[in-house]
C-alpha cells in the first residue's frame, strides 16, 4: 500500500494548509459556517453531490459509481472548543477564547483529502457518503443530523469514524470491537436544609454536612455497586454551599460526571446515584432533588465491520504499527448514536508521543489542552486509510 501513501502525501500540502486555514478560524458547536462552507464548496468543485445545513451546519457529500448497490459512511467532525489557545504555532487560533483542541480540523481535513482522491482516481462501485458533522462537543449534532433525516436522505450499509490520540505513536492505528468509549450523564443534586447561626447547629438542618456525606457515599457505587470486571466512573466535580464561615446556609449543590462502558451498568448508575441522595440527605434531616440529563451513550463497534477495519489497517500499514484490540476509553462520543442506528467502527490514530516519535510537543500534548495540536503527518496516512477502506467496501467489478 505505499503506492497509496505515496499518492497521498504528494499532494499533501494543499491539506495541511486547509487544515491549519480551518485551525486559525475554529467554530464552536452550530457555529461552524465558515467550515461547513469550506468543506461544502471543495466538495462540489471535486464533483460531489453536496448537502448543506443538515442538523444547522453539518454537510454531506455524495459520489456515486457505477451500479452498485452497497452505501458507505465516513464521517469527520468540525467543532472547535471554547478554550484558549497556548500551543504557541504560527496557525494558532485568531478568536480569543476559542481553539481547536480536540484535532477535528485534522479529521476534516483527512477526510477532505480522501474524498479529493477518490474523486479523482478512486476505484470503486456503489455510493460515498461523506458526512462532516457539527456540534460533537457536547452539543449532540450527530442526533441533529439524524432527526434531520441523515440516514433516510443518505443510507449507510457501514459508517465509520477516526480520531486523533496524542500518546500513541504518530500514524499508528488502534481498533477496538465492542465497547469502545463511555457513556456520559451529567446530574445536579441540590440539597435543601434549614438554614441557621454557625453557632447554633441545633436550630438548623445543615445541608453541607449532607453534601460532605453523600460525596463520600457516591464513591462506593463504583467500589461497592458495579461488577469488578466492569468500568465506572463518578466524579464529582463541584460542591458549592454557603458564603460565610458563620452561617449555616439553606442549600448545597453538587454536580457530577457519571460514565459507563457498558448499558446495563449506566442504568444502575442512575438508580444507586438517586437512591444514596435521597437516603444520604433524609438521613440529615434534609431534602434531596435530582436533576438528570442524559448525555452521550456507550460507543460499541460492531463485530463485522471492526473486523473489515482491522483488516484494512493491517493492510495498509502492516502489524508493526496497527493494535487490533486497543484497550477502551472512559471519554465520550456522540459517533456513538449513528453506531446504533447504522453497523460500524470508530478507531483511533495516534497523534504522536513527542520527543520519542519525532512529533511536536504540542502533537503529544492531550486533547481539550490549551497547548494541544493536530499533527499534520497523520493527514496522508489518515486520507489513505479511508481510501483504501472506501474501495475495499465498495468493491469495483
Amino acid at each position: 500500500m505505499s503506492y497509496l501513501l505515496d499518492a497521498l502525501q504528494a499532494r499533501i500540502g494543499e491539506f495541511v494548509s486547509l487544515r491549519r486555514d480551518i485551525h486559525r478560524h475554529p467554530e464552536l458547536a452550530f457555529e461552524e459556517h465558515r467550515t461547513a462552507a469550506l468543506v461544502a464548496d471543495k466538495l462540489e468543485g471535486w464533483g460531489y453531490e453536496v448537502t448543506r445545513g443538515l442538523g444547522g451546519t453539518g454537510v454531506v457529500g455524495r459520489l456515486r459509481r457505477g451500479t452498485g448497490p452497497r452505501r458507505l459512511g465516513l464521517r469527520a467532525d468540525m467543532d472547535a472548543l471554547p478554550i484558549e489557545e497556548r500551543s504557541g504555532v504560527a496557525w494558532a487560533s485568531a478568536h480569543p477564547g476559542r481553539m481547536h483542541a480536540c484535532g477535528h480540523d485534522g479529521h476534516t481535513a483527512m477526510l477532505l483529502a480522501a474524498a479529493r482522491h477518490l474523486a479523482d482516481s478512486g476505484r470503486f462501485d456503489g455510493t460515498l457518503q461523506l458526512i462532516f458533522q457539527p456540534a460533537e462537543e457536547g452539543g449532540g449534532g450527530a442526533l441533529r443530523m439524524m432527526a434531520d433525516g441523515l440516514f433516510e436522505r443518505f443510507p449507510c450499509d457501514a459508517v465509520f469514524a477516526m480520531h486523533n490520540m496524542p500518546g500513541i505513536a504518530q500514524g499508528h492505528l488502534v481498533l477496538r470491537e465492542g465497547a469502545a468509549m463511555a457513556s456520559s450523564d451529567y446530574a445536579t443534586i441540590t440539597i435543601e436544609g434549614t438554614g441557621g447561626h454557625g453557632a447554633m447547629p441545633q436550630h438548623a438542618a445543615d445541608p453541607v454536612v449532607a453534601a460532605a456525606s453523600l460525596v463520600m457515599a457516591l464513591q462506593t457505587v463504583v467500589s461497592r455497586n458495579v461488577d469488578p470486571l466492569q468500568a465506572a466512573v463518578v466524579t464529582v466535580g463541584a460542591l458549592q454551599a454557603g458564603q460565610a464561615n458563620n452561617v449555616i446556609p439553606a442549600s448545597a449543590r453538587l454536580e457530577l460526571s457519571v460514565r459507563a462502558l457498558d448499558r446495563e451498568v449506566r442504568a444502575l448508575l442512575e438508580r444507586r446515584i438517586r437512591a444514596l441522595a435521597v437516603a444520604q440527605a433524609e438521613g440529615f434531616g434534609c431534602r434531596a432533588q435530582i436533576d438528570w440529563r442524559s448525555g452521550y451513550a456507550v460507543l460499541v463497534n460492531t463485530p463485522a465491520e471492526t473486523a473489515f477495519a482491522r483488516e484494512v489497517a493491517l493492510e495498509l500499514l502492516g502489524p508493526e504499527r496497527v493494535t487490533p484490540q486497543g484497550p477502551p476509553l472512559t471519554g465520550s462520543e456522540d459517533f456513538a448514536f449513528m453506531l446504533e442506528r447504522v453497523p460500524g467502527s470508530y478507531l483511533l490514530i495516534g497523534n504522536g508521543q513527542g520527543a520519542d516519535d519525532g512529533s511536536p510537543a504540542s502533537a503529544a500534548c492531550m486533547v481539550h489542552h490549551p497547548g494541544y495540536d493536530f499533527n499534520d503527518a497523520n493527514l496522508p496516512v489518515g486520507a489513505a486509510y479511508w481510501v483504501r477502506l472506501a474501495e475495499r467496501f465498495l468493491v469495483a467489478a
